[in-house]
């Protein structure tokens, strides 16, 4: 059994590999190709448009002026620039509760991946009111001009939800992309996406519906 699962695996790896440089997504008027790497999968979930949209900001930017809340990127790419990550241990990944992280060096770019929604979330107590402390830290650890990005997955975190819909998070922007297939095809959709309540791991596993949210620090 376990052997035929990896056999499947290995021939949808395989097969989304094969068609990665035809296919891609449109983001605001700009293709994107869909990202394709055998470390979490990317090509069964969001991290499949999450990862090259991240990744063309970052590198925009020299490495020692980019912070990344979340170890995602340095799977997938040689990094150098600072990570915090509360539980995931690993060379240069700072392990630390994003809420508690002071740093006297400020950022041009912050990123986080997939990472936010967890907090307050997947701990115990719960604290609907902690990813709202943790973006303000982050704002703090912006430079004049600098800019904070964050995708987070919609349907699994009901406050978060709830945040979304009531404009709570007040982002400078935001666009949303919806999974539209089970061959983990994604296209930009409107904030009215988040009156159907979209939820996770249905119909697709994983996230079906992604919000890209960005702040930007006044200068």
């Amino acid at each position: 059994m376990y052997r035929k699962v990896i056999s499947r695996i290995n021939k949808s790896y395989y097969l989304h590999k094969l068609s990665e440089p035809i296919r891609t997504f449109t983001v605001r008027g700009k293709l994107y190709r869909y990202f394709c790497h055998r470390y979490n999968t990317t090509w069964l979930n969001e991290r499949a448009v999450e990862v090259p949209l991240i990744w063309s900001e970052v590198q925009r930017y020299p490495n020692d002026q980019v912070l990344e809340v979340g170890n995602v990127l340095s799977h997938y790419f040689p990094t150098t620039h600072q990570v915090v990550d509360k539980y995931e241990t690993a060379p240069k990944v700072m392990n630390q509760d994003i809420v508690k992280f002071h740093s006297k060096k400020k950022f041009m770019l912050i990123v986080s991946i997939s990472t936010l929604e967890h907090v307050g979330w997947d701990e115990s107590p719960r604290d609907k009111q902690k990813i709202l402390t943790a973006i303000k830290v982050l704002m703090r650890l912006l430079r004049p001009g600098g800019t904070l990005i964050m995708t987070l997955p919609l349907g699994y975190n009901p406050h978060l939800d709830q945040y979304l819909r009531t404009n709570t998070l007040h982002f400078d922007t935001s666009l949303f992309l919806k999974r539209t297939s089970a061959f983990n095809t994604w296209r930009e959709v409107s904030k009215h996406v988040l009156e159907e309540h979209p939820q996770y791991n249905h119909p697709f596993q994983n996230a079906n519906v992604i919000v890209i949210g960005t702040y930007r620090k006044e200068l």
